[in-house]
């Protein structure tokens, strides 16, 4: 029987159970690797996020209100193009203007290296997808309404990391809008108001504007039709609108000058109280018909003065002879 020492001395020799471990030397080296490659890594992630800046910081817009609501958040230096439309502010029209309405030049947009283009409406949908197509980022807003030009406000600023400038502007214009409503409540009544934005054919007011009619004190005789997006479902006969004898007509003609003869001479307009009293006005399309500040500030002024001169039994003067009347001066 062999001694238990033997025993002993056998187990010793036998093999360690688990794989073989690396010589020490070979395991140091492969330790200073993984430290390399770690601190590669790091260095490699930095530079990625480094790659752009947080925010877009060479802006087009394709419209004015996204130009004047960057500028008056303090961002202008952000804009490198413009609408060729764009007069608000003024200082805006030295940019490169690179876009009209209904159509863009492209090569001179990707020429200005932007980081973001902004668009507004259906209307530049085909500009928006060739931009896309060709790299560069687009954002487009739709919006139709008093709230949805305040949310489209907040979201510009903050897509260009101006979150607090955009809210804090966004929040003074809304208390504007509540001093007009508190004013209108004084009004001694609500006159009847017809708002037009193209003579032939006649299109009534986009909800934003219809909407800006009544918080000035007015009931807007085509109010239904605001819900349509298009302009297409807000044309309207004229004799409609007579039958509706509004006491005001407000023109917009989108740019250009709106005249007291086609207004007066329409079918059944004759009979209207607001064609009797000559309560024609018109009011330029840069301060009203565009989404943002202007309409908001400079144009629901006008609309305020209007209506409450209508209400009044007053009339404001034309700028010049022959014109229509006006509360710019």
């Amino acid at each position: 029987m062999p001694h238990p020492r033997w025993k002993r001395r056998a187990s010793a020799r036998e093999p360690p159970e688990g794989p073989p471990r690396a010589p020490a030397r070979a395991r140091r080296v492969v330790a200073r690797e993984r430290s390399a490659a770690q601190k590669t890594s790091s260095v490699n992630a930095a530079e990625l996020v480094a790659a752009a800046p947080p925010h877009p910081r060479r802006v087009v817009c394709l419209t004015e209100e996204t130009t004047e609501t960057l500028y008056r958040i303090g961002a202008g230096d952000l804009v490198v193009g413009v609408s060729g439309f764009t007069v608000r502010p003024p200082e805006a029209r030295r940019k490169p203007r690179v876009s009209s309405f209904l159509s863009a030049d492209a090569e001179a947009i990707l020429a200005l290296r932007p980081d973001l283009v902004v668009g507004f409406s259906d209307l530049q949908a085909d500009i928006a997808r060739d931009l896309v197509r060709r790299g560069v980022p687009v954002l487009v807003t739709n919006q139709r309404s008093v709230a949805e030009i305040l949310q489209t406000i907040r979201v510009v600023t903050a897509a260009v990391g101006r979150a607090e400038d955009g809210e804090a502007l966004a929040s003074a214009l809304a208390a504007g809008l509540a001093r007009v409503a508190d004013g209108a409540a004084s009004l001694p009544r609500r006159p009847r108001a017809f708002f037009e934005e193209w003579p032939d054919p006649l299109i009534s007011a986009i909800r934003w504007v219809s909407e800006l009619v009544e918080l000035c004190g007015a009931e807007d005789v085509c109010a239904e039709r605001r819900s349509s997006h298009a302009a297409a479902g807000r044309i309207v006969e004229p004799a409609e609108v007579a039958r509706r004898d509004p006491e005001v007509v407000i023109a917009s003609w989108c740019g250009k000058k709106a005249r007291r003869e086609v207004i007066a001479s329409r079918p059944g307009f004759g009979a209207t109280q607001a064609v009797r009293d000559d309560q024609l006005y018109e009011v330029k399309s840069a301060i009203v018909l565009q989404p943002g500040p202007a309409a908001l500030t400079d144009g629901v002024a006008e609309l305020a003065a209007i209506v409450a001169a209508v209400a009044r039994g007053e009339h404001l003067p034309p700028r010049r002879a022959g014109e229509l009347r006006s509360a710019s001066r």
